[in-house]
């Protein structure tokens, strides 16, 4: 669903990740199994992944193991749950595609990344942003609280459509911030730094981080994007084309009290943090998929990164606005890590 936007923007909705009832499905399907293509019948499938050669240096655990076991240890307590009572803080999983929107326009948001782990091929399991030429920023969940393996992880820039034009970045390290533990607790958030500087041009370039001062009130129209499911259990088909979808900012106070709606947890425990940031309307969301992608808005003429797509409940319903990382909460965490330019 397009609509028109201000200045001629067209705007899209976007829709979030699965309802956190549906997370076994989600588990089994970050699953390739033997034989099975990416894709549908008749449609093109990721191209097979080139070797890993590393002379000296013994084979580690299945590269995409750590993102099945991160939910794996999500899913565990969360399906006990489920057959009690409604889910509670705690019990919330990460968001996957975009619901409610269109194609992005080529090369409209050139800082949009695609994280890729090493399966069967270069499998696509996260977004996330450049914010210098040498440091992406994505979510924590994407990873968890145990440490990747830089080398089974590749960076992809400039991509309208996955596996189509793939140039793979490599990862020299990955920063998970140290206050993580799960998203619902906050501190989602982690940086990559690149191996190598990236060349800068009209289709790659760093999006602006915001002011401290930034607040985003509510009603701000923005963006999020990604590579996720179009709708809930709906994975993105051929030729995976990068989504976009328009969302308004949710006052945190009124996100807390809607995600309160139906639960048994005491309206005194908050379930939106201070370090987060809501965003969506029903129809409207980001979903499986777009997990650690960039939330944007047009402030005075500058795109500034608001928000990393973290976690909700289902994708793009109502009462359930789209949760994500509050980037301002965490900026001098951000500068710490990355060095200053001379």
């Amino acid at each position: 669903m397009a609509e028109e936007s201000p200045a001629g923007e067209v705007a899209a909705g976007t829709g979030q990740g699965e309802v956190w009832g549906s997370l076994w499905g989600r588990v089994a399907k970050l699953q390739v199994q033997p034989g099975r293509t990416h894709g549908s019948p008749g449609t093109p499938s990721p191209p097979a992944p080139h070797p890993l050669q590393t002379p000296g240096r013994p084979p580690a655990a299945p590269p995409c193991s750590f993102q099945m076991l991160n939910l794996l240890v999500l899913a565990l307590p969360l399906l006990v749950s489920l057959v009690h009572t409604a889910p509670a803080p705690g019990q919330a999983l990460e968001r996957a595609g975009i619901v409610g929107g269109k194609e992005a326009p080529g090369h409209k948001w050139p800082w949009q990344v695609s994280l890729r782990c090493l399966d069967q091929y270069w499998k696509h399991f996260c977004g996330g942003s450049l914010i210098h030429p040498q440091w992406v920023l994505t979510a924590a969940h994407c990873f968890g609280p145990e440490k990747a393996d830089p080398l089974y992880i590749r960076v992809q820039l400039g991509e309208q459509h996955l596996y189509y034009q793939d140039r793979l970045l490599l990862v020299s390290r990955i920063i998970v911030h140290p206050n993580y533990y799960d998203e619902v607790n906050g501190a989602d958030i982690a940086l990559l730094e690149l191996e190598d500087p990236v060349n800068l041009s009209s289709h790659v370039q760093p999006v602006t981080l915001p002011p401290a001062s930034e607040t985003f009130p509510k009603g701000t129209r923005c963006w999020v994007t990604g590579w996720g499911d179009v709708h809930s259990g709906w994975p993105l088909p051929p030729p995976y084309p990068l989504k976009q979808v328009r969302v308004p900012i949710v006052e945190n106070s009124e996100c807390d009290m809607q995600y309160h709606l139906g639960l048994s947890t005491g309206d005194n425990i908050p379930i939106v943090r201070d370090d987060m940031l809501c965003a969506g309307s029903e129809g409207h969301d980001s979903c499986q998929g777009d997990s650690g992608g960039p939330l944007v808005c047009r402030v005075n003429g500058t795109w500034l990164q608001a928000g990393v797509v973290s976690w909700g409940e289902g994708c793009a319903l109502p009462n359930r606005p789209g949760i994500y990382t509050r980037v301002t909460h965490y900026l001098d965490w951000i500068h710490q890590c990355i060095p200053r330019e001379s």
